[in-house]
């Protein structure tokens, strides 16, 4: 069985993070979507409000694909995470070249503490290149309108979270 990790802070999941979900399961057999704990990012959502939006986004994937996705928080090493969860690869998505000089050094690193396991990286389909939640966060605090970059049930989430439902 090939198992496949897709890490993320996921503050809040995004139309970008749910189409290299949808891509990354034409590669693996299970897909684990790693939750990042990152307290230093002072996240909008708690983990467990990110947990429950990507776990709502993917449960149609999941049967539509046949892919079990499996959503896994993690404080650990990306590397360490793989491991625990037996993920010969790793998934990540690229917008620019901006990420790739920071996945790259990621890459160099996860490779010298186990060169055992594989990072993959899927660019973000055109539509979706521009989507960062940072960004998502942003234009939803100053009360523009996210339609384009995540589902309804996560701008909803956004309005409740900034008082604006």
């Amino acid at each position: 069985m090939r198992i496949g990790l897709y890490p993320g802070t996921f503050d809040p999941v995004t139309l970008g993070h749910t189409d290299i979900i949808r891509r990354a399961c034409t590669l693996v057999d299970k897909l684990v979507i790693g939750v990042a704990i990152n307290r230093d990012k002072g996240p909008m959502f708690t983990l467990e409000e990110r947990v429950a939006m990507i776990e709502a986004e993917c449960a149609a994937l999941s049967t539509e694909t046949g892919v079990e996705i499996v959503v896994h928080p993690f404080e650990n090493l990306l590397i360490d995470c793989a491991n625990d969860v037996g993920a010969q690869i790793i998934i990540r998505g690229l917008r620019a070249v901006a990420d790739f000089e920071y996945e790259y050094q990621m890459v160099g690193m996860n490779r010298a503490l186990d060169d055992g396991v594989e990072t993959v990286f899927l660019m973000a389909d055109a539509q979706h290149q521009a989507i960062a939640s940072k960004l998502v966060k942003e234009i939803a605090r100053l009360g523009g309108d996210v339609s384009k970059f995540v589902t309804p049930p996560v701008a909803a989430a956004l309005k409740a979270r900034l008082g604006r439902a």
